[in-house]
């Protein structure tokens, strides 16, 4: 009997995988990502919204001090895009509902918590990608180039993307499954919170009430400290309002998402 049960407890040892938050939190974001690697077109097909605006936008633009009006203009779009494709990511987990296959994520031996950020972080790879598209498109006209401070900027809108990504999938926890109520909450804050951080257009000469509630809005300091990275220039006070910005949304975020999920 006890050659029997060696060679099977030998590979029940084998087939353990590494257990906790952060091992979990990485199986859910790989598991997240297959979908992205099997169809990279989705990636391309999420750029034609940003492309319309920098070829429809950016030549009406006035040229400003500091030079070409992209250096202005280029941060905000990808903002813009790291805003838009995080604040989409709860409709996959509304499908997810409907067929059934979240319930069965959720009896798995996988913490609620690495459920969450597990797939809130996967938003970070599609907007990565995405900022290099928009980067190599606008590079040859007239764009500046500051790689160091691309990165940064890059690190401070993953950051905001966590906290969106998990706010999201929030909503469609709370929404249970009935898409319709999902795209109208996020539908009806989404352009909001754009055009209150100055994206398309600079708010200096808005109503002082506008002006407020920009001031209250925090993708406004991310967007102010991508323009000054994007355009190399390193203003320490303006970056950490960015960073202070987005880590209030990703804690917010994270924290009304985990709640969403345990009560699930």
């Amino acid at each position: 009997m006890s050659t029997l049960t060696a060679p099977v407890r030998a590979t029940l040892a084998s087939d353990v995988r590494p257990t906790g938050f952060l091992a979990d939190t990485w199986n859910v974001m790989t598991r997240e990502l297959k979908p992205v690697w099997r169809e990279p077109a989705s990636v391309l097909f999420a750029m034609v919204q940003p492309l319309v605006f920098l070829g429809l936008f950016a030549p009406l633009l006035p040229e400003t001090t500091n030079g070409s009006a992209l250096q202005w203009f280029v941060p905000g779009i990808v903002a813009m895009t790291c805003l838009m494709g995080a604040s989409f990511t709860g409709s996959a987990l509304s499908d997810e509902m409907i067929s059934g296959s979240h319930e069965r994520m959720l009896v798995s031996p996988l913490s609620r918590s690495s459920l969450l950020v597990g797939r809130a972080c996967k938003e970070v790879v599609p907007m990565l990608m995405q900022t290099a598209i928009i980067l190599v498109v606008v590079t040859p006209f007239s764009f500046d180039l500051h790689l160091s401070g691309v990165l940064v900027a890059v690190v401070m809108l993953s950051l905001f993307s966590v906290g969106v990504g998990s706010l999201s999938f929030a909503l469609a926890l709370v929404a249970e499954g009935q898409e319709w109520l999902f795209w109208t909450v996020q539908q009806t804050l989404i352009f909001p919170f754009l055009l209150l951080a100055g994206i398309l257009l600079p708010l200096d000469g808005a109503p002082r009430w506008l002006q407020v509630l920009s001031d209250l809005n925090p993708l406004k300091y991310v967007v102010e400290a991508s323009r000054e990275l994007f355009s190399g220039v390193w203003h320490l006070d303006v970056i950490a309002s960015g960073f202070a910005g987005a880590a209030v949304v990703a804690a917010f975020g994270v924290w009304v998402g985990v709640r969403a999920m345990r009560r699930a």
